[in-house]
């Protein structure tokens, strides 16, 4: 099962993610900052565990998340179907 992440917004303090990259997550890790994977990892493994999330007002398959160094890069994770 795989996971597609995309950045939503980017004020990313080194430049390394832009608004619009995409990273696909099947086996391993991403090319992501490792603050912003440590920060998407366990929504990412309980997805590709087959969990269903807590997103708004209901439930779904994906999730959204942020840069813990103060939310300056946003992300949306989804489980892509097969």
């Amino acid at each position: 099962m795989k996971v597609k992440i995309t950045v939503t917004e980017s004020f990313c303090r080194s430049g390394y993610h832009k608004k619009g990259d995409v990273f696909i997550v099947e086996d391993i890790c991403p090319e992501m900052c490792m603050e912003l994977w440590h920060e998407a990892y366990p929504y990412v493994f309980a997805l590709r565990s087959g969990a269903i999330l807590d997103y708004g007002e209901g439930k779904a398959r994906k999730f959204s998340s942020s840069c813990p160094d103060g939310g300056r890069v946003k992300i949306i994770g989804e489980v892509m179907e097969e």
